[in-house]
């Protein structure tokens, strides 16, 4: 089974594995985002966060290998009357306009180190001149926490890596620590996770 076949697995059931709503650290956004800006929400999933994004007034588009999941997202959009673009690729396969995105929300997006390169050139090319790309993902000090993210550390977030695949974006928030996660059956719980936020020049 191929890795995307296994997330159309779990997302093939009734429920959203990681609920309707958005990730906290992306819905702090808010005061930054403003109607008709153009988003780009990376590994989407079932769309809880692309969705979010588009009832706030933005033009989306939601990119994720699952079918499944895109075809959940575009059924939770319709259902909240608000236009999403899904689009199901593999994210180092899909070229993302060049300077076509106002925002993009990179969320528990975990990668193998030289896919997670690729797609973060790719993320950084396809932001506009002053756009925001939102970052955040589990660190190694998740091990042994049941509340979620990828068992190969290889797979994991630092703010040192965040830092080193977006440098040539400015930095304007970095934090790593703990989170309290109520996200769908999938993210319960306490955990260790690093959020930031940079701005294209």
């Amino acid at each position: 089974m191929s890795d995307a076949a296994a997330w159309d697995a779990r997302y093939g059931d009734g429920g959203f594995a990681f609920g309707e709503a958005p990730n906290r650290g992306l819905e702090a956004l808010l005061p930054r985002l403003r109607p008709g800006m153009r988003a780009l929400a990376l590994g989407d999933g079932e769309g809880r966060n692309g969705v979010w994004l588009a009832e706030r007034g933005l033009a989306v588009t939601s990119v994720d290998w699952s079918a499944a999941g895109m075809a959940k997202a575009a059924a939770l959009a319709a259902r909240r009357g608000v236009a999403l673009r899904t689009v199901t690729a593999d994210l180092t396969q899909w070229d993302a306009p060049v300077g076509a995105f106002d925002l993009i929300a990179w969320v528990y997006v975990h990668l193998p180190p030289d896919d997670r390169a690729v797609v973060a050139a790719k993320a950084v090319r396809a932001l506009a001149r002053g756009g925001l790309l939102f970052l955040e993902g589990f660190t190694p000090a998740q091990e042994g926490r049941r509340s979620g993210g990828p068992r190969d550390p290889a797979l994991l977030w630092t703010g040192s890596l965040a830092r080193q695949h977006f440098a040539g974006l400015e930095l304007l928030e970095c934090l790593e620590g703990t989170v309290l996660l109520d996200e769908g059956p999938k993210h319960q719980g306490h955990a260790e996770v690093v959020r930031a936020l940079f701005r294209a020049p």
